[in-house]
């Protein structure tokens, strides 16, 4: 009777695999060539290590500030960790490069490139996060800034009942038709949520075009919760794998092979949240233009946050803007590239090149995160730095709360950046929307029952710490 110490013995790695070899061989008394053969058949395949070095990638970057270099070297300390993951070919990053977790994770302004690898980690959460451009001819930019705060969404959630878009037939199949995509939770978030725009740095910005004077509505945003839910998913799947085929990976790489049935579900689904994503921006501007009675000249999109297939070859974009055309089969236009409220929208063009990989800057980045800009600014108020840096133009925010964290000082230089697209020669800007006013999200968790529930549990806390100490110091007087 053969044991599993003696599959152990002849080099075989335990594990589930083990019940079902060790019953098939001994009740079929498998042994000599017979057995050898059926081992061979059913065995795990070799673990695949991480590539002893890693693999180059493309800088294009610079630092001019001591606060930037460090920016970078923890860029570069990251992207070196990454580029030994197995499936990874070829990378680079770009001038708004800025960490988004852990080191080894993909930075912000990361171009990734997996051979028949897809990573969830690498488009991460807000998969599709994308811009939309309408040339709404000459309207008055503040008309359409008002009409917009009345029809947009931002915050949690989904729109009520009565303010909702129709989810269109087809997209609605293809979530029912797809194993990642078709609960019920996904399914209620994909109606509910249409047209609504998140919180962060997700914006609608209304400005004029530097060429011809038009008034352009550009609206930023990503797949909300479908897109949440399908990258959790996602991760769980790729970290199967990854236990499988190899641990030595680092979880937040993990991949699910895009040859197995659930790489082939996974890209479909990941089409479909594109799909989905692109309605979200198209039924606001329907919407805003229809109420304006504006007809539209020119509408255009490009997302930044995706996953994109040239053959075997899968390019995972971290917040960085496709300008291949092989990338986005349905592009009508040039690329957007937004910087920050109070600087333009850049429109760009460009190649592919060695170096960018078909890829350009998505926006400005960041060099401190957004716990550390707050801290950079105390001793200053909210309204003071709202008041100093957007002089000039019309910024709203939907909650009425202040978010100094997307206020432009919180991101990278707009002019180094620009700079830096040009001497890398990563695009050419052909137009730019100057700003009139834009509206984001605020900071809407400030009035939040969980933060006030925080607040209070604090302040007793504190309150039961001085009656303690008021006893105290009775008991020694």
């Amino acid at each position: 009777m053969i044991t599993g110490k003696e599959l152990i013995d002849r080099g075989l790695k335990p594990g589930k695999w083990f019940k079902d070899a060790l019953e098939h061989i001994n009740t079929h008394n498998l042994e000599g060539a017979a057995l050898e053969d059926y081992l061979d058949a059913i065995k795990p395949a070799p673990t695949i290590p991480l590539l002893a070095q890693p693999v180059s990638f493309h800088e294009n970057i610079r630092a001019d500030t001591p606060v930037e270099q460090a920016n970078i070297d923890y860029v570069r300390q990251s992207m070196q960790l990454l580029m030994r993951t197995p499936t990874v070919v070829a990378g680079a990053i770009m001038p708004d490069a800025c960490p988004a977790g852990p080191l080894g994770t993909i930075p912000v302004g990361g171009i990734v490139v997996a051979r028949n690898a897809i990573h969830p980690g690498m488009h991460s959460a807000d998969i599709c996060c994308s811009v939309m451009l309408t040339n709404l001819g000459q309207v008055d930019p503040k008309r359409v800034l008002d009409v917009a705060q009345q029809l947009t969404h931002f915050g949690p959630g989904g729109r009520p009942p009565e303010q909702q878009f129709a989810l269109p037939a087809d997209i609605e199949a293809e979530f029912r038709d797809n194993p990642f995509l078709n609960s019920r939770r996904s399914l209620n978030s994909a109606h509910e949520q249409l047209g609504t725009q998140g919180d962060g740095n997700h914006f609608l910005y209304v400005g004029v075009s530097r060429n011809t004077g038009d008034t352009m509505l550009v609206t930023h945003h990503g797949s909300r919760g479908p897109g949440a839910m399908l990258y959790k998913q996602g991760m769980k799947v790729a970290e199967r794998f990854r236990q499988a085929i190899s641990p030595e990976t680092d979880p937040h790489n993990a991949w699910i092979p895009s040859e197995s049935e659930e790489g082939q579900q996974y890209w479909a689904a990941l089409q479909t949240i594109r799909k989905w994503t692109k309605q979200n921006h198209l039924c606001l501007h329907e919407a805003i233009a229809g109420q304006l009675e504006a007809v539209v000249q020119q509408r255009y999109w490009n997302e930044h946050n995706f996953v994109f297939r040239d053959g075997d070859l899968y390019y995972h974009a971290k917040g960085a803007t496709p300008l291949d055309p092989k990338f986005m089969p349905d592009i009508t236009g040039p690329r957007i590239i937004p910087l920050n409220m109070a600087e333009p929208i850049l429109i760009v063009e460009g190649t592919t090149t060695e170096t960018n990989l078909g890829f350009a800057p998505h926006g400005a980045g960041r060099n401190l995160s957004r716990t550390r800009h707050k801290f950079s600014k105390v001793g200053q108020t909210k309204e003071a730095l709202f008041a100093e840096e957007t002089r000039g133009i019309d910024a709203r925010f939907f909650f009425n709360q202040i978010d100094i964290s997307e206020l432009p000082s919180a991101y990278k230089n707009a002019d180094d950046v620009q700079r830096q697209i040009v001497d890398f020669d990563l695009a050419t800007v052909i137009d730019e929307i100057r700003p009139y006013g834009c509206i984001m999200a605020g900071d809407w968790e400030q009035d939040a029952p969980w933060r006030k529930k925080k607040l209070a549990k604090e302040a007793a806390r504190l309150a039961a710490e001085d009656g303690q100490a008021d006893t105290s110091a009775l008991a020694e007087g």
